[in-house]
């Protein structure tokens, strides 16, 4: 027995014996490897979220540095925003006297 075209412009076929759609001839295997790259992408940037492990492309022995670097920025920022508050009331208490 033959087979059944399912889709034709993507050479899928189904055979109808073992009830499986398969494709006919055509290699998909680099989309496959194409797909496996993106989903390695994918998980280091959703472990970026967490400040744990390291990049995908970065050197040994820098496991910290997102923690690091995320502590570091956080420290800045909250100074500039507590300077600006601080010089606001400051501001404020001397054109009130």
């Amino acid at each position: 027995m033959g087979y059944v075209l399912v889709l034709p412009e993507f050479g899928l076929v189904a055979d109808p014996i073992a009830g499986i759609v398969t494709t006919a001839g055509i290699s998909y295997q680099p989309v496959i490897d194409q797909v496996a790259e993106l989903e390695k992408i994918a998980d280091d940037l959703v472990g970026m979220l967490s400040g744990e492990g390291n990049f995908l492309n970065s050197y040994p022995g820098r496991e910290k540095t997102l923690l690091y670097a995320g502590t570091v920025t956080s420290l800045w920022y909250g100074l500039a925003v507590g300077l600006f508050i601080a010089g606001l009331i400051a501001i404020a208490l001397l054109v009130g006297m």
